[in-house]
This record gives C-alpha cells, structure tokens and sequence, in this order.
C-alpha cells in the first residue's frame, strides 16, 4: 500500500525540510501552508519525485481545516501518517510584560491548530490502521521553563500531554503517536519571534551550531519507517552546544 502524508505549516523551515525527505522515498504529500506561492513553488520542485497536493490554510481556522479534509481526494480516505508542525512563538519578554493578542496567537496556531487537524484526520488515521501515526512537533520549551517562555512554552507542554493521552486513546487502533522535542535549531522560528528583526533572529543562534530543519525531519521519517509494532513515544532533542542551565535565582541589592 502507497504512504501518504499531512503537514502542517510546509512553506519553511521544518516542514519544508520533511516534505523533501518524505518525498525523496515517495510518500504522496498533503502540504499545506498559508503562504500560497511557497506552496507552489514547493510542489513544482517535488512533482517530478511523488504525488504533490496543496493546501492553502490556516490552522488557526477551524472552518477552513474542516472544509480542507473534508475535500481531500479519495484515495488519501486511508492516511499513513500526520505531522501537526504548524507553530510559532512570539515574543520573549517578561509574562507581565507581553502581549496578550501574541499569547491568543500562540494557543490558537500551537494548540488550537493541532486540535483540529488531529480530530479531524484521526478517522483517516484509524482507517489505515497498523503502521499509521501522528507526530506533534513538540519542544523542550514543553518541558523546561526559561524567562520570556511563559505561554509559549505552556502550548507545548499541552503538546506533550496531548499525545499522551492520544497514545492512551488509540490503543488497539493501530495508530502511533509521537512528540518531537527540538531545541535550538535554525529555522525562520526566530525570525517570526522577533517580528521578523533578522539580526536578533541570527544572534540567538550565533556561535552556538545548532540543529537544521533537516535534522529534524530526518528524525520524523525515522520515526514513522519504524516497524508498525513500535512506538516512539517521544524524543527530546538538542545541538551539542546547548545544554541545561542552573537555577535562576534573584538576590536582593
């Protein structure tokens, strides 16, 4: 049986990087993106490897992801394989400090999106059965709290105990669910945190020789070539260069 594939946020970054390794081993894609002519741009390039299908759509958009799977071709009634990317942080000041239309953002794209598309594709997922999966795009911001964080890092944690508890739900169906917990990797994520000021986008990985888009889709299609029997349920993954920092403690002047 053919393997075909859905992801989120594919016009950058680690989407794009996933829809080429995917492709390379002829998976038939499912890309979707809000930027439509990156999404052409990138189904012209990968045509000539695998079947390309296009969606211009924000997951943010409840109605739109459901009219988008709801118009999915037939033949992808039996869907190998889920990859909720789709995510952004904004900002990194204080929590009493920041935003509150950037903190809505985040939850509406990092936990709202997945939501959607997850329930929306799950009885595709089912369909298929053995071999199927969902992977979240997680992040050790999930896991470990660090200043300016706040509701970024609370949207992966929710990431986290999502696909556990999809894990929980879907036993006997077949279907693997696995979170993927980047660190520091060079992708256009900080460009879009920073409001798209490139020079401190560059100076947070300066120095440092941090993960590529590349390494991390390397890893997801490791994941969803593992035996249909296995289940990777999640990895936390950093450069060399970054590593776990002490106790932040204030002390009075």
């Amino acid at each position: 049986m053919s393997k075909s594939i859905f992801i989120t946020g594919a016009t950058a970054g680690f989407g794009a990087a996933m829809a080429r390794r995917f492709a390379r081993d002829g998976w038939s894609l499912i890309l979707s993106g809000r930027r439509a002519d990156r999404l052409d741009a990138l189904a012209e390039e990968l045509s000539g490897q695998t079947d390309v299908t296009t969606l211009v759509l924000d997951v943010q958009d409840r109605a739109a992801v459901e009219a988008a799977v709801n118009g999915l071709p037939e033949k992808f009634n039996k869907l190998t394989a889920l990859v909720n990317n789709a995510g952004l942080a904004l900002g990194t000041t204080t929590a009493q400090n920041s935003s509150l239309d950037d903190w809505e953002t985040m939850i509406d794209t990092n936990v709202k999106g997945v939501v959607y598309c997850t329930r929306l594709l799950l009885p595709r997922l089912i369909a298929r059965g053995a071999g199927a999966g969902i992977v979240n795009l997680g992040s050790v911001a999930g896991n470990w709290p660090y200043q300016g964080g706040n509701v970024y890092g609370a949207t992966k944690a929710f990431v986290k105990q999502f696909s556990l508890n999809l894990r929980s739900d879907l036993q006997g169906t077949g279907v693997r669910v696995t979170n993927i917990e980047p660190g520091m990797a060079e992708s256009e994520f900080s460009v879009v945190r920073f409001a798209g000021d490139k020079s401190k986008a560059d100076a947070v990985y300066q120095g440092v020789d941090p993960m590529t888009p590349e390494d991390i889709a390397d890893t997801i299609f490791w994941v969803l070539n593992q035996p249909p029997h296995m289940n990777i349920n999640r990895i936390e993954m950093m450069p060399v260069n970054q590593a776990f920092a002490g106790f932040a403690i204030h002390r009075k002047s």
